[in-house]
């Protein structure tokens, strides 16, 4: 019989996250404050966050200690299984073998919870009363929500409003942990108002909702800031996926050629990634990291590598990263966590280093392959996740067609249940290639005023 699913017990989830920052040859450059576009410390990013995260955000410890609570909790669900994707691999008929990393068993569905377990216990343990937040699909709010009622805290969510609209059932988990979740822009805040009165019939990104939620947790002294994805302290907490993976494939006696993962703002990378390109600057193994984004958000392939707010209004500080700009709005495309304008800045850094690739992959592929892999390993996956699936299927490919034999790693961050809309639109051929015009690229990049890097 074949091994197709290689697990790891409960005491070898790993007790400390990977920080890549320690090992980089060239260290992310700082961020920036807004008005003075003077480089800020840690004390200006207090107003937001417990002063732990932000400890956590600038330090260049190789390790830091997973408390003991964190990993109780996380063994709910972790370690998460690793499979070797025999169904994908027949259907594909390439040599190549093929694994997956599935997020998808811990109790929202996704590989949100590593952070936003974190990220609640440490404002927990600061006294802070009320976290709020924004969420793309709807993923990170339920994430969140789930952490925040564990730890008996308030839970306050700017859901974007396409994903508001097509998928009801995340808003419904968040309720059921108890969070209030509000259609991004709303009334609720003055951001949102701002945004509603230029653009009334606006589907909503993740900036606006950022701006939301920063504009709600400056404003009260009880309340706290927590993003999903981006931000240095949230990549570490996911680093947990990578080295799992490292334990499970090393179990298989095996390593990849090829990891890949989807990308929104970075979270889903780097968990899987960041390990594995450890291995590449300690060991000088030579293992090709992809980050898959939509071709309708396309930063990391056709943005600019400049200082740009984080929001749409410019509440946060400026962060060097690859950027369309902070106005842009993407297409409303069904993968909602892929629809942010910006990308964090070590994966920001990291490939401007080259030190990773990119490539986007259009609308229609991404469901197609998303069909194909649910075909054939039986697991239906978030749209966010399909576009992995769908560097991986072409990877595969290009493995058949030179006739060589390469192990592929890939990052299947959620399931799709909550996601029946989007292929329900699928098979009645609503959904259609979209890619985003030079043209919209230029326009929003030449509103930019902030600063320039050489």
């Amino acid at each position: 019989m074949k091994t197709r699913k290689i697990l790891l017990t409960e005491s070898e989830i790993p007790d400390k996250w990977y920080n890549i920052i320690a090992d980089m040859p060239n260290k992310p450059l700082p961020p920036l404050h807004p008005g003075t576009k003077e480089p800020i410390g840690p004390d200006a990013l207090a107003p937001l966050f417990p002063m732990e995260l932000i400890k956590q955000e600038v330090t260049t410890d190789k390790w830091v200690d997973i408390p003991d609570e964190v990993r109780n909790i996380y063994s709910i669900w972790r370690p998460s299984p690793l499979y070797r994707a025999y169904g994908l691999e027949k259907e594909l008929d390439t040599p190549a073998k093929i694994y997956y990393k599935y997020e998808g068993v811990s109790p929202t569905g996704s590989h949100k919870p590593n952070t936003a377990v974190a990220q609640a216990y440490y404002n927990k343990q600061e006294g802070v009363k009320r976290i709020t937040t924004e969420t793309g699909a709807g993923q990170w709010g339920s994430a969140l929500s789930f952490a925040c009622n564990h730890f008996n805290m308030e839970c306050e969510v700017y859901m974007v409003r396409l994903s508001y609209d097509h998928k009801p059932y995340r808003k419904i988990m968040m309720n059921t942990w108890g969070a209030k979740v509000f259609p991004s822009p709303s009334e609720a805040t003055e951001a949102g108002r701002k945004i509603l009165q230029e653009y009334p019939d606006t589907t909503g990104s993740l900036g606006i909702a950022i701006s939301e939620a920063v504009e709600r947790a400056a404003s009260n002294d009880d309340t706290k800031y927590a993003l999903g994805s981006v931000l240095n302290h949230v990549k570490l907490h996911q680093t947990i996926i990578g080295q799992e993976a490292l334990k499970q494939l090393e179990k298989a006696d095996d390593m990849p050629d090829v990891v890949i993962a989807p990308f929104g703002g970075g979270s889903n990378f780097a968990g899987l990634a960041f390990p594995f390109i450890r291995l590449n600057l300690e060991e000088g193994r030579n293992i090709r990291c992809i980050a898959s984004e939509p071709t309708s958000c396309p930063k990391l392939t056709r943005g600019v590598f400049r200082y740009d707010f984080g929001d749409t209004i410019g509440m946060t500080p400026l962060l060097p990263m690859y950027t369309l700009g902070h106005n842009f709005v993407p297409a409303p495309i069904h993968a909602g966590g892929l629809r942010y304008h910006g990308a964090g800045v070590i994966v920001s850094q990291l490939l401007r280093d080259q030190l990773i690739e990119a490539v986007a992959h259009d609308n229609l592929d991404v469901f197609e392959a998303g069909i194909t892999f649910a075909r054939s390993e039986g697991i239906i996956p978030a749209p966010e996740a399909a576009h992995g699936i769908a560097t991986a299927i072409n990877e595969a490919n290009e493995c058949k067609k030179h006739g060589v034999s390469k192990t592929i790693l890939f990052n299947l961050c959620g399931h799709g249940y909550f996601d029946m809309k989007a292929y329900q639109d699928y098979f009645e051929g609503k959904i259609v290639k979209h890619e985003v015009s030079s043209n919209d690229i230029e326009a929003s990049l030449a509103e930019l005023d902030t600063p320039l890097i050489n």
